[in-house]
């Protein structure tokens, strides 16, 4: 059995200039690309590459020094609620107002979705980003038809809704606004801050029993914190985001995840303990996962930045998958198996009953679904 080793995190501030305050140290091609891109500084290559310096296609830096800079981009989705079968998902459906998520957190499961536009699942995942700015027309087109049944909403299951360029565009607070009309229930989970910008929307939802919000806070160290999450609230805005929502009558909940043995497990009790003084009342965790994309990206962060545990950590999550980096088996795939995922799941339980969380389920209200007349529709009599 692997334990955690008590050696300090060492933190590795060298990073490529392109990468300077983003998660990623890398932008390999994606998986679907037939052709492969690879980066090269002018200045440290071959004297064989160096030598054809005049020609058109190698007379500027391979690798730029600026840091990257972030883009938008609007995107004509047909839908906009997109249906799983998962059966280890608490959820049917989900809505993603963006594509791409600015909070660079390396270890985002979400991260080889972009290699479905042609982009990698690097830098370019939290860089290039996607806007769907017709979403609120488009869900209120969706939850209009005859033919739809309700059921819960999550709002961010995939990228973040919350994330900085919902401070221009506003698209979450547009659905939400149409959910509240249509009394549609949702479940919102962000890393951010932000989302107490819309409790003018979700305090009156909450009182129709219609919304609850989960804060996902990974650790309560800075410094880790910054490392792992570069563009995320702090974990202590995270923390009060949650007072917020407690104070302003939203049920509010904290998601302890990823959670990466070796380096961030030793805080399940603190995060549960303090995520229960500002009123969470449910909490739940999921073990990291390093599927396609991310197991590259994330060792190469795990080198790069805690050099002293990289090996370790990778060691002892083989060990919680059979080992692999990664088990997509329905039932173990977010906890894990094994002497130390076991040991995981215990202490998790322990400290739910501890700081008294999860003591009641949580249900949303799907009866009070109801879509509004349309202009020239017969009013009801009753």
């Amino acid at each position: 059995m692997a334990y955690a080793v008590e050696t300090p995190i060492t933190f590795t501030k060298t990073r490529p200039p392109q990468a300077r305050g983003r998660g990623a140290l890398s932008n390999a091609s994606g998986r679907y690309e037939r052709l492969q891109r690879v980066a090269l500084d002018e200045e440290a290559c071959s004297p064989a590459l160096t030598r054809l310096a005049p020609a058109p296609w190698i007379s500027a830096p391979l690798v730029s020094h600026e840091p990257l800079r972030t883009t938008v981009s609007n995107e004509r989705a047909k839908r906009i609620i997109t249906t799983n079968a998962s059966p280890d998902i608490a959820f049917d459906q989900s809505i993603n107002p963006y594509r791409g998520c600015e909070h660079g957190c390396i270890y985002c499961y979400a991260r080889p979705t972009h290699t479905y536009m042609g982009l990698s699942a690097g830098l370019d995942f939290e860089t290039r980003l996607f806007a769907k700015r017709d979403a609120a027309k488009l869900l209120e087109r969706e939850l209009s038809r005859p033919s739809y049944t309700p059921k819960v909403i999550a709002l961010g299951a995939n990228t973040d809704p919350y994330q900085p360029i919902e401070k221009r565009y506003e698209i979450t607070r547009s659905i939400l606004q149409v959910l509240s009309k249509f009394n549609h229930p949702v479940a919102v989970i962000t890393k951010s801050h932000l989302v107490t910008r819309d409790l003018d929307i979700l305090a009156p939802m909450a009182e129709r029993g219609l919304v609850k919000v989960c804060l996902s806070v990974t650790t309560l160290e800075p410094k880790l914190a910054r490392a792992m999450e570069p563009r995320a609230a702090t974990p202590e805005r995270r923390l009060a985001a949650l007072a917020e929502l407690h104070g302003a009558g939203v049920p509010a909940g904290v998601m302890v995840a990823p959670i990466v043995p070796a380096l961030n497990d030793a805080e399940i009790e603190t995060i549960l303990e303090r995520a229960a003084e500002a009123g969470a009342a449910q909490a739940g965790y999921v073990l990291l996962r390093l599927p396609l994309e991310i197991k590259q990206l994330f060792t190469e962060w795990l080198e790069n930045t805690v050099p002293n545990r990289a090996q370790h950590i990778i060691r002892v999550l083989k060990e919680m998958r059979g080992g692999k980096a990664y088990d997509a088996a329905w039932g173990t795939r977010m906890r894990g198996k094994g002497p130390y995922a076991d040991m995981i799941s215990k202490r998790f339980r322990k400290g739910l009953e501890r700081f008294g969380l999860n003591q009641a389920r949580l249900s949303l209200d799907l009866t009070q679904f109801s879509p509004p007349p349309k202009p020239g529709d017969q009013l009801k009599l009753f």
